[in-house]
């Protein structure tokens, strides 16, 4: 296809999908996921998840007026009309302490989806999530050698890291790459940065994830539901059915444990169909999740797979681009 007809053929696909979910819409109500990770000021945000409190604030008055709230758990087969659900994935931190008091305040139910490894780093230390540490080895800004050379049996290659623009190469590619393989080859390839960049094993307090007792202060709100997230954060796809079914279930039976009640719904991490994919949905209903998110834009319908919800990312918008952007996503 020419390069000039790209545009127009993208434009025309969109323009019929949005008239597809409108009659979809006027035949049953739609329901919308909203997609959170962060709630934090962050000077440096390469993958847009963090939305600063004021925003999100502004955003959750948005939401309180002007439409119905409902919990991502719920049994939504009695809303008759359009209404949002609010969940958040990862497990950071900041999750209890900016934006629960936000939810609190304004009476905003909200579903948090956590992975569980976090919980079990050696005594006195925290786990960061992988892509938080990638960030801080290769763009840190710390003294290193001019070429970085991952050993790797599959996948082995050498790049220059001089100047800024080289350090985000690099960043780019390993993120690529790293969303395609398995926790353990990550965290080899982790630690080949670590001696690379110099920098200590221990990440930012800025990027810290909950630990035990702040998910169990976070769980005994009223307005909070927890889900699992799998156990290392990592794209469910990449991983065989034997190392998928394992990262479901044990992130089901740690959070059961810790919190000592039912975890009944479950998020894919990344949760683009190519991330998960049929195997892992099949695997949630088996584990006796009743519902599993992804991030498939969209709108729930009757009609929509319990185990395959899409939902639509939140970015750090202001209360206005939210207004818009809400708009946008009833009709897909």
């Amino acid at each position: 296809m020419p390069d000039g007809m790209m545009p127009m053929a993208r434009a025309c696909y969109r323009g019929v999908r949005r008239l597809k979910n409108q009659l979809l819409n006027r035949i049953d109500p739609p329901l919308l996921v909203l997609a959170y990770h962060r709630v934090t000021v962050k000077a440096f945000d390469p993958h847009r998840v963090a939305v600063t409190p004021e925003n999100f604030r502004a955003q959750m008055l948005y939401l309180r007026q002007s439409v119905p709230l409902v919990r991502f758990e719920a049994d939504w087969s009695n809303v008759r009309g359009p209404a949002v659900a609010v969940t958040f994935d990862d497990g950071y931190a900041d999750n209890l302490h900016d934006a629960l008091p936000i939810l609190a305040e304004l009476g905003i139910p909200a579903t948090f989806f956590v992975s569980t490894f976090i919980f079990d780093a050696p005594d006195g230390q925290w786990r960061e999530f992988w892509n938080d540490a990638l960030e801080r080895l290769v763009l840190g800004g710390g003294a290193c050698s001019p070429r970085f050379q991952l050993r790797d049996d599959r996948f082995g290659r050498s790049w220059p890291t001089t100047t800024p623009a080289e350090r985000l190469a690099l960043h780019d590619e390993l993120h690529r790459r790293m969303l395609k393989i398995g926790a353990e080859r990550r965290v080899a390839w982790l630690e080949q940065l670590r001696a690379w960049s110099g920098a200590e094993a221990r990440g930012r307090e800025e990027n810290r994830p909950l630990d035990a007792e702040e998910l169990r202060a976070l769980a005994a709100h009223p307005l909070v539901t927890i889900g699992a997230h799998s156990v290392s954060h990592s794209p469910l796809a990449a991983l065989s059915e034997a190392e998928q079914r394992r990262e479901i279930a044990l992130s089901k039976s740690r959070l059961e444990e810790l919190l000592d009640r039912p975890v009944e719904v479950f998020a894919y991490p990344y949760g683009s169909r190519r991330e998960y994919g049929r195997t892992a949905a099949r695997l949630c209903r088996e584990a006796g999740f009743r519902k599993a998110a992804t991030t498939l834009p969209g709108q729930v319908h009757r009609w929509s797979d319990p185990w395959q919800l899409p939902r639509q990312l939140v970015r750090n918008w202001d209360g206005h681009e939210f207004a818009a952007h809400l708009e946008r996503f009833w009709d897909g």
